[in-house]
Parts: structure tokens; sequence; C-alpha cells
């Protein structure tokens, strides 16, 4: 009697589909966040340092999520650019851009911070919003991409 073949799981190979994938769990979970006074309010109240570390919290999250947690995925056996797996920067992209785009198209900044103002504080502040919600979308977008 033969032995059964095993059964690949995991695709190193990063595919459109795993984009579209991510793009639906990053977007289910950041939805909520955007629209949250909270969430604008903490953010105005953030350092720079806050923020950054915000995104580093956001990046190491991803990466877990992908390369830890699923023990079948390699990131050294996927591909890459510069170094860094295909799939870790389209989580990124999709984890900071779906709350980018949520926030834009709900108007959240103009809604929550208003029009007083300056440019780079609008900005600054923003990019810390984002920052949070994004900490949630990576969340969905990890799991999409692991589970589906």
């Amino acid at each position: 009697m033969q032995p059964r073949p095993r059964l690949k799981l995991r695709r190193p190979k990063f595919r459109l589909a795993d984009s579209a994938q991510q793009i639906v769990g990053g977007f289910l979970l950041a939805g909520p966040f955007v629209v949250t006074e909270e969430v604008w309010t903490l953010a105005g109240s953030m350092s720079d340092l806050q923020g950054i570390l915000t995104v580093t919290i956001v990046s190491l999250i991803g990466y877990a999520a992908l390369y830890r947690a699923d023990t079948k995925r390699d990131p050294d056996s996927e591909q890459q650019v510069a170094g860094i797996p295909i799939r870790f920067i389209s989580l990124l992209v999709v984890s900071f851009g779906s709350v980018a785009i949520l926030a834009l198209v709900f108007d959240a900044p103009a809604t929550f911070l208003g029009d007083e103002l300056s440019t780079p504080v609008l900005v600054e502040t923003t990019f810390k919003a984002i920052s949070v919600g994004s900490v949630f979308s990576v969340v969905g977008a990890a799991t999409a991409d692991s589970v589906l």
C-alpha cells in the first residue's frame, strides 16, 4: 500500500486572489473604527512617537499573523521585493489603505477634526487615526488571507 501524497496547504506564489481576500478582511474590520469619534480624539492627543509605535505594532501584528501563527507559511519561500515578502507588503498596503480610503470617503477628518486645524496638523492627526484603525484592519486582512 502506497502512502498518500501530502497536500500542500499554502501556496508560496502570491496571487491577485490573495490581495482580494486581504481587501475584504481589511475593509470589514476598518469601517467601525473610521467613524468613531474616540479614535479621532485619541489620534489628536497622540505624540509622533506614539504614531510611529502604532505603525510598528500594525507591522508586527501583520507579520506574526501571516508567518508565526500560520506555521505552514514560510516568508523565505515566498516572492519578495527587496527581501520583503510581497504578501506582507500587500497586507500593510491593504491595512493602511482600507482605513485611509474609508476615512476620505466618509469625510472623517473634516467631520471629527473640523476646519480649525492647520493643514499639517490635520494631515498628522489623520495619519495617526489611520494607524489606530489599521491595528484592527490588519487583523481582518491577515485572517482573511490565512483562512480563505
